[in-house]
């Protein structure tokens, strides 16, 4: 039986692990994990937020084409201010309406890969 999704994974080109760290780890403010030892040679990055709970690992890919259907959607809290820090760093915020009452947007990683952020629901 299914209890949780455990990561996402994305790929990303090889070489591209300090853009990948700037961005999930300065601009987002996920916490970079620490790769176990048989996969620190692959390249790529992971990262945790919410404790852990929400997990998104980067994966080194040499013929990497950039995920701009297929993507994660994270919920985030205060949507607008967090939203307004992206555009601030130089994140494109697309924002999309077409799913009422919970809001979100768009925006790409530095090496193309779709993100989608949501409103987080009220407790």
């Amino acid at each position: 039986m299914i209890t949780a999704l455990d990561h996402v994974q994305l790929s990303a080109p090889p070489g591209s692990e300090a853009l990948l760290r700037a961005f999930y780890g300065d601009v987002l403010q996920m916490a970079e994990l620490p790769k176990p030892g048989p996969l620190t040679g692959r390249g790529g990055c992971w990262f945790a937020a919410d404790g852990g709970r929400v997990r998104l690992y980067l994966g080194v890919e040499e013929r990497f084409r950039p995920s701009t259907k297929a993507h994660p959607g994270l919920a985030v809290c205060e949507i607008d201010d967090f939203a307004h820090r992206l555009a601030e760093l130089g994140a494109q915020v697309v924002w999309d309406d077409s799913l009422p009452p919970r809001r979100r947007f768009y925006t790409t990683d530095p090496v193309g890969n779709l993100l989608e952020f949501v409103e987080a629901s009220a407790p």
